[in-house]
């Protein structure tokens, strides 16, 4: 199933109960890409770089996590990492897709480590990016995304002083975006609920050293040097864990290696990915 709408357009599958909004495009080797956790976040904020390029030569699915971006928020809906990881499941059986790679960033990451160790056989490679894993605490960075409260001034402050290090990367467009997404009716909302309320659990991300060394699959960890989000100690600590781990540190490089490294983190990607034309 090929997208025939605007790559910056996407549609709609109901998985789960909730019409979850995704970007379907190009076509060959099927590549999933997971977004991280940010206020204001979406697979098209996260991966609006990656995804044209990436779809030259692969079939690119990006897809918004349920309680983030444009997907339905079900009043019922416990989030979680279980609840995240089995919505892509289903997304991805839904699609009728056996065996993808997956591109995960910061809690996309967490997620597609889970998938791993949920059911190896359907995952060809992975790429972790700006991931936590073993030894991760709680930083600066972290606690200033969860402590967001919706303002335009607030959002440009979080990505100025959190998410890169070029600091002309934030646009006023950028940050238009991320606010009114941020903004919108029901996110700020779901955002609370995942991180801070006793009945959700979305903060639990923690993963142990066995978990780790159980993940075969080709893995690619990618970290900006200067994450303020995820410290690169942490990739560097999973790096030694994972039997076929492979790690590329982008200096002067934040939390968003794929937007601040762009055309860089394609081409690093594409080679791990063995996907081509987009190499």
């Amino acid at each position: 199933m090929t997208s025939t709408v605007d790559i910056e357009q996407g549609q709609f599958l109901e998985i789960n109960g909730s019409a979850t909004y995704y970007h379907d495009i190009g076509e060959g080797k099927p590549v999933v890409l997971l977004h991280g956790s940010g206020p204001g976040v979406s697979a098209w904020a996260n991966w609006r770089h990656a995804i044209p390029e990436l779809g030259k030569s692969a079939r690119v699915l990006a897809l918004d996590l349920v309680g983030f971006g444009a997907t339905e928020r079900p009043a019922t809906v416990k989030y979680s990492l279980r609840t995240w990881t089995d919505h892509v499941w289903s997304f991805l059986d839904e699609l009728g897709l056996d065996k993808v790679s997956v591109i995960g960033n910061s809690l996309g990451g967490r997620i597609a480590m889970q998938m791993a160790e949920d059911n190896q056989d359907r995952l060809e490679r992975l790429v972790l990016m700006g991931s936590p894993g073993v030894g991760m605490t709680v930083t600066e960075g972290l606690q200033a995304l969860r402590n967001y409260e919706p303002s335009p001034d607030a959002m440009r402050s979080l990505l100025k002083d959190y998410f890169a290090v070029d600091k002309s990367i934030i646009t006023d467009d950028l940050v238009r975006i991320r606010y009114e997404a941020s903004a919108a009716p029901g996110a700020h909302e779901a955002y609370r609920l995942m991180f801070f309320h006793p009945d959700h659990e979305g903060s639990k991300l923690g993963i142990s050293e066995e978990q780790v060394r159980a993940i075969t699959v080709p893995t690619l960890l990618v970290h900006g040097r200067e994450d303020q989000v995820v410290p690169v100690d942490i990739a560097w600590r999973m790096l030694d864990l994972l039997p076929n781990g492979d790690l590329h540190v982008f200096s002067r490089c934040g939390h968003w290696t794929q937007i601040e490294r762009a055309d860089e983190f394609n081409r690093v990607v594409a080679d791990f990915l063995e996907i081509g034309d987009a190499r």
